[in-house]
């Protein structure tokens, strides 16, 4: 099959042109589902079943994200979230280096020692907004800071959800003929880490270093120049809800559960009235949902990929250009990768699909494990930032937008796109030749 007329190759270029026309980018996963299937020469109705059978592959992940809205929307009604913004506010000074190093570090712990992912965005970036307008700091620094919080600890550290991302590495690697522990998978992925701090600083101190103007509009009647703002009871028993949140998670392995126990703290303790309860869901379903549901259709979409076999084609069609080049062969299977990441919207989900096309490839080209560990890892991270249907690119959006000024496209998905998938392809095309 052609690579041009892929069902892979259609359908994911159809939703980028479709994301950059500003279609919704749910509806635009839906009708790329159903050029993907069509392309592949699925029926109409086996598209639909298909596409609704595979939406459950997320659905750990969207539970996941609606609770911990409730938990967010919950934290922010205890008034914790405007003392948080508060003592930030005092620490950086009207810095902008120090508040974007402080969002850096807080997105990093999101994903390993409180594993909230991107639900503390809705919480802590809407009240630093007023702050980011003094400065005129351009806020596509701070997505850009926000994406290399969320996506570099599970490339890199292998804890919360790096363990698991790198565990899946692990796994398929060893699935498909390479012998490897989670141990091996960090010891190659720090080159990865390596290329997303080179595209952070670029993004920090060269492409959005210049000031920039926006309206200072209040959110949610949050003033963090307040200075009575002050811990009292309800707050220590919101951040031990935090930490049991934490600790069921490691322990169970199941983030929907710890949400389920931080919210019974919260509510149990009495931190939060009972009687908000019906509130708070609704505000976490407002927080979450959205980003839940699209990863639900996301989940759809690579179930129609996978169903017209296009995946296995698109592969075998771009090895015939190899002619056994290391370097052609590494730059083909990273392109695939984004194409692939970029259509689903999530790493993690790429993975198995990636590892039993590109093993194999790795084994006959001669690549090094950790040259062939580092190859798997970037084609699957490749896209997860920059992606419209990723989580690494709503979540900055869902905080940066609270006052409509940021763009989901503009002002969070081509900047990140730009600053770490480029130097994640460089980086992964040089481990081949240096590892």
């Amino acid at each position: 099959m052609d690579i041009l007329i892929n069902p892979v190759v259609v359908s994911v270029i159809l939703l980028c042109i479709l994301c950059l026309l500003r279609i919704n980018v749910l509806l635009a996963i839906i009708i790329a589902s159903i050029a993907a299937g069509l392309a592949g020469n699925m029926q109409i109705n086996e598209i639909m079943k298909t596409f609704i059978s595979g939406m459950g592959g997320n659905s750990e992940t969207a539970l996941s994200y609606i609770l911990l809205g409730a938990f967010a929307a919950a934290m922010t009604h205890t008034g914790l979230a405007p003392i948080l913004a508060q003592k930030i506010a005092n620490i950086i000074c009207g810095k902008k280096l120090i508040l974007i190093f402080i969002i850096s570090l807080i997105a990093v712990l999101s994903q390993n020692l409180i594993p909230v992912h991107i639900a503390f965005i809705p919480i802590l970036i809407p009240p630093l907004l007023h702050v980011m307008n003094k400065m005129e700091l351009d806020r596509r620094s701070i997505s850009c800071a926000l994406a290399f919080g969320l996506k570099t600890p599970y490339i890199a550290i292998p804890a919360g959800f790096g363990l698991i991302f790198q565990g899946l590495i692990a796994e398929n690697l060893t699935q498909n003929g390479i012998q490897t522990s989670v141990n091996d998978i960090w010891k190659a992925n720090w080159f990865l880490a390596l290329a997303m701090l080179t595209g952070l600083l670029i993004a920090v101190f060269i492409t959005y270093k210049k000031p920039r103007e926006y309206k200072d509009i209040q959110v949610n009647e949050i003033n963090t120049e307040n200075d009575a703002l002050k811990f009292n009871k309800s707050h220590y028993l919101t951040l031990l809800a935090a930490f049991a949140t934490l600790i069921v998670q490691l322990w169970t392995n199941s983030l929907p559960l710890g949400a389920l126990v931080g919210l019974t703290i919260i509510f149990g303790t009495g931190a939060i009235d009972h009687k908000k309860m019906d509130k708070l869901m609704n505000e976490g379903i407002g927080l979450m949902g959205y980003v839940a549901f699209v990863m639900l259709v996301a989940a759809g979409y690579a179930m129609v990929l996978k169903q017209t076999g296009s995946i296995d084609a698109l592969v075998h069609s771009a090895a015939t250009f190899m002619q056994g080049s290391k370097l052609l062969a590494a730059t083909i299977m990273l392109a695939i990768g984004l194409f692939i990441t970029m259509g689903i919207g999530t790493s993690f989900g790429t993975i198995p699909i990636l590892a039993v096309l590109f093993v194999p490839i790795c084994i006959k080209m001669g690549f090094s494990v950790p040259a062939t560990i580092i190859m798997l890892s970037a084609a699957a991270a490749l896209g997860d930032a920059g992606s419209p249907a990723s989580d690494t690119t709503l979540g900055p959006t869902a905080g940066l937008n609270a006052d409509g000024q940021h763009n989901h496209i503009t002002d969070t998905c081509i900047p990140t796109f730009l600053h770490y998938n480029i130097p994640l392809i460089i980086f992964a095309v040089l481990a081949v030749y240096i590892f």
